[in-house]
């Protein structure tokens, strides 16, 4: 069932599953399918952690992201790359992600399309938000060409960034930073020689 609200198509069975691993799910229900000897912090988000996946079948690599303050272990964010890298396999799987989720909501990709990045937003039945982007880089010199999809429950990553800020007010203050005028910049550090 598909109803419409605003810009946005909203389903009532929004997506919840990639490769085996749940939104929402805690992450002991996955210890089998992950290494967790490389459990990292997630940089800019001290509130979460990504645990890399163990192998699967049609995946090059996985990313497990889960929080640690409001309800520890569970799962936020899945971020993985398909096995293969072609822009043929890409565009038939955009084709399968559309005749499943519909036309995507959002262009995310460059003008150029170096980055092609569809995005499709859902509220799930429980009120969840959950975005779902489905990205090919064709030539990006910092990036290899790789096909990824990412799935986010948004509303449960900011609840855990809140968390983190009410538990450690220090790190919520303004940057160190902070642009006023020419006059107020040593603009010397900050053009390469």
């Amino acid at each position: 069932m598909l109803t419409l609200y605003g810009p946005n198509i909203v389903q009532a069975d929004a997506p919840h599953e990639l490769a085996g691993f749940v939104l929402g799910g805690r992450m002991y229900e996955f210890n089998d399918q992950v290494e967790m000897d490389t459990v990292i912090s997630t940089r800019y988000l001290e509130s979460l952690k990504e645990v890399e996946a163990t192998e699967i079948k049609g995946f090059k690599t996985g990313l497990v992201i889960y929080g640690t303050c409001i309800e520890p272990s569970r799962i936020v964010r899945l971020k993985f790359k398909y096995a293969d890298n072609s822009k043929r396999f890409f565009d038939e799987l955009l084709g399968r992600y559309k005749v499943t989720f519909g036309k995507p909501d959002e262009w995310q990709g460059d003008m150029f399309n170096v980055v092609i990045a569809w995005k499709w937003s859902f509220t799930a039945k429980d009120g969840n938000n959950i975005s779902l982007i489905l990205q090919h880089n064709t030539r990006d010199e910092e990036e290899k060409q790789r096909t990824a999809v990412k799935m986010t429950m948004w509303n449960l990553m900011l609840e855990e960034n809140r968390c983190f800020e009410q538990k450690h007010p220090e790190t919520s203050g303004p940057p160190n930073f902070k642009y006023k005028d020419s006059d107020s910049v040593n603009w010397k550090p900050l053009i390469p020689k």
